[in-house]
């Protein structure tokens, strides 16, 4: 494989991931920095949607870390980071918005949803053993192996593609939401659905990387068969 169709795989992919977290970054930076007219805070606008949607079982709580929002399924709980739990900017809205979004999908029995919940043991697995495998079979020069480890990492692209959908409606739900609960401002709201496409866009990076990758390797070693 020539060397520099190598490298420029590897760099292109580090490239697409690492503009995709400067822009998502930079995006919540700014709305972060927007207070919203009517004052509600993260915890605030997730509580009120929750509610609205009969769920009121889901626990909003106050978790340490930045960007670190998520919803837990099995625990039935929202985790905001601190900035956006106590915050009442645009961002925190948007942020927390997109949080009870997947608790609506939860709700709803979203099928992407399920399907990434399946794969999340077997994506836990493949994440630490595909690369491990490639290394060891190329230590031992064990083609097979190689391969193994290849599809492992097929099945994380799999897990990958499966969350683009998940995300993607889980901010089109939190648009609505924020929309019909009038949440936020007609100006606000589209700085909201400016930051969720922008954090949107780090899933369709992940997944052009991912690609990127898979294919660097079924260059390097497919000519080996």
């Amino acid at each position: 494989m020539n060397i520099a169709i190598f490298y420029g795989f590897t760099i292109l992919s580090i490239v697409i991931v690492l503009a995709a977290q400067i822009y998502v970054s930079s995006s919540y930076k700014k709305y972060s920095k927007i207070k919203n007219q009517k004052g509600l805070t993260g915890k605030d606008a997730a509580r009120y949607i929750l509610d609205k949607n009969g769920l009121e079982n889901i626990k909003v709580v106050e978790t340490g870390g930045h960007l670190s929002d998520h919803y837990d399924p099995s625990k039935k709980v929202i985790r905001l980071s601190s900035d956006v739990y106590n915050g009442d900017s645009v961002g925190a809205v948007a942020v927390a918005s997109h949080e009870c979004g997947h608790a609506i999908q939860d709700k709803d029995g979203y099928m992407f949803m399920k399907i990434r919940s399946a794969l999340v043991p077997v994506t836990t697995f493949s994440s630490y053993a595909g690369y491990l495998a490639i290394i060891i079979g190329i230590i031992f020069a064990s083609l097979k192996l190689i391969w193994i480890g290849i599809i492992l990492e097929i099945i994380i692209l799999v897990f990958q593609l499966v969350t683009l959908p998940v995300e993607i409606d889980a901010s089109k739900r939190a648009l609505k939401e924020i929309k019909t609960g009038n949440l936020l401002t007609e100006k606000e709201h589209k700085g909201a659905k400016t930051m969720l496409t922008a954090a949107a866009l780090t899933y369709v990076a992940s997944v052009a990387a991912a690609i990127l990758e898979l294919v660097r390797l079924v260059l390097m070693f497919g000519r080996e068969e």
